[in-house]
């Protein structure tokens, strides 16, 4: 029971920590920060790889000039969020059937 509760946990810091990167990644681009300000570089540079296997499945807008809104890192928030969910409820399942045998 309580390594379940760890389990879930765990995943719930690692799902949380991608979600926080690619969140401020969207927020970040959208509101057009300076891309050679050291912070926005960092959060670009941590956000990449998590960003890096649904690159190029959506198209990259641009709103007057500035202001982009980044699809493929919006689709990546919300697939990171759904593998969250069925691996705790994975484990939710799995720990059901184990109490009761």
């Amino acid at each position: 029971m309580k390594s379940t509760v760890f389990i879930n946990y765990l995943i719930n810091i690692i799902i949380g920590v991608a979600q926080f990167f690619l969140g401020l990644r969207v927020l970040l681009k959208l509101f057009g920060a300076s891309s050679t300000a050291p912070f926005v570089q960092w959060v670009y540079n941590t956000s990449q790889s998590l960003l890096y296997p649904f690159e190029g499945i959506f198209p990259t807008t641009t709103i007057e000039g500035r202001f982009v809104i980044e699809f493929s890192a919006l689709f990546a928030l919300i697939i990171y969020s759904l593998v969250g969910y069925f691996l705790n409820h994975l484990v939710f399942m799995l720990e059901s059937g184990m109490r009761r045998k």
